[in-house]
Order: structure tokens, then sequence, then C-alpha cells
């Protein structure tokens, strides 16, 4: 049936549901009703997004194509914070599965990245979580704390992955081939998903620390060394969750008279 001719409700069962032709996709930008117009924009916004996300899987497509069957991403959150631990996941997806909005997780709004790692726990074949609290950065290093949380999450991801993609990261340790892509949360769609996980994951922590540590303001700040953090370290110095290795904290842990926790 020719689009003008057609119901707004049947055209838009033909665009999202089908795969309609280009004419027909053409027909609907050419009819000047307005609904038939938001439908045709939602169309090419849509197919649009489709394309950055498959563009986004080329990594995986690229091991797919070397014989693996399940490639991991793998990203951290919370290397840079004065206080909190950091936070690593390792996510295998299905191959071009349609994750809109799917970005390094600095790039999507807070309440997107709630969506998203919801649909990323429903629908991914496998994820890990690996947390480092602030006892261990301090006594291992942040570098070295990360790249252990690392291999524990990939280590436990089932089924184990044929290839492992990083950002930035190299890990010459691990039982199978990896690659660490510098900005790889941008670039691919694994660790794209493992930076939302991890970065959501953490923020939930920190808000939890907020209720347990108020005078910090951790729900704000998540742990960064904002204006306010720094204010707040030097009027009730560190807290039990604070990295006594980095500075300033280890300089106002030596300065400021302890503050109590329960």
């Amino acid at each position: 049936m020719n689009a003008a001719e057609m119901k707004l409700k049947d055209v838009e069962a033909a665009l999202f549901s089908g795969v309609p032709s280009d004419d027909f996709v053409a027909a609907c930008e050419a009819d000047t009703r307005a609904g038939m117009q938001r439908l045709a924009k939602r169309y090419r916004r849509e197919q649009a997004e489709r394309a950055r996300i498959d563009a986004l899987y080329a990594y995986e497509y690229a091991a797919r194509d070397e014989g693996a069957k399940y490639v991991a991403g793998v990203d951290e959150a919370g290397r840079g914070p004065l206080a909190g631990p950091v936070v690593v996941a390792a996510v295998i997806l299905p191959f071009g599965l349609f994750l809109p909005g799917l970005n390094d997780s600095k790039k999507v709004a807070p309440k997107k990245r709630e969506l998203l790692y919801d649909e990323i726990l429903e629908k991914a074949v496998a994820v890990r979580v690996s947390i480092v609290d602030a006892k261990t950065i301090d006594r291992v290093n942040i570098y070295q704390a990360t790249m252990n949380g690392m291999y524990e999450s990939i280590l436990n991801l089932d089924p184990k992955p044929d290839k492992v993609l990083i950002d930035a990261v190299e890990l010459a340790k691990l039982p199978m081939p990896s690659l660490s892509i510098i900005k790889g949360d941008a670039k691919s769609a694994s660790i794209a998903a493992a930076s939302i996980i991890a970065k959501v994951t953490r923020d939930r922590m920190m808000l939890k620390y907020d209720a347990e540590y108020p005078q910090y303001g951790f729900a704000q700040h998540k742990g960064y060394g904002t204006a306010q953090h720094i204010e707040a370290l030097e009027k009730y110095g560190p807290c039990p969750i604070h990295r006594k290795s980095f500075e300033p904290v280890r300089s106002m842990a030596e300065q400021t008279p302890p503050v109590s926790f329960r």
C-alpha cells in the first residue's frame, strides 16, 4: 500500500517492525502530515543510532572473524578519586546487540546509565564485577589494584572469553589473547558496557558511603577531589574509606586531628 494512504499506526509498524524499502521511507518523508514527519525523523534517528552502535562492534567482529566465540570488554571506574574503591567490570555481549545510547560512561547521562546498566545485566552473555577497597589500594598502589581487579573479573567470567578487549591497560598474564585499546570505552561496545557497569556500581556504593559519612558529600562528588571534598577533609580529616596514600589525603591525615567514626 502507498504510504500516503496508510494510517499512522500502520506506517509506524512498517517502519519499526520490518525492513522498509528506501522508496517507502522517502514517501514517508515526503508526506506532509505532521505525524508522518515525526515518524520519518524518528526512523532516521534510530537508523543512525543503529549504525553508530554497530560501528562500536568493529573490534568484536574482528575477533569473531579470527574464531572467537566470546569477546569480553573490561573497564574500571574510580582510579582517580581520593576516597572509595576502584570498581572493575568485565562484560561479554552478544555480537551486534543493539543498546541505544551505549557509550563511554562519562558521556552518558546518569539516568540513561542506570537504564543501560539494567539492560546490560539482562541481555549480556556474562558480567563480572570486582571491587578493590581503599585499604588495598593503599597497600598495593592504584595501578596494581586496578590490574588485580581486571584479572579477577576476567578470570571469573562464565563462559570464559576467547579474547579480551581492555581499556588502556595491558594484562600480560591472561591465559587468552587480549588487546589494549586507548580510549576503548568510546571505541568498543563491550568495553563501553563494562564502563557503564563499573560506573553505576561504584556510584551506588558512594551513595551508601554518603549516608554513612554524610559530612564529606560523597553523593555529589563520588570521592573525587572537588573543592567541597577538600574543604571537608580539611575540617574533619580522612574517614575509613579515604585513600591514605593519595595526596592531599596523606598530608591531611598527618595534620588534622582524627574524627571518631562509629
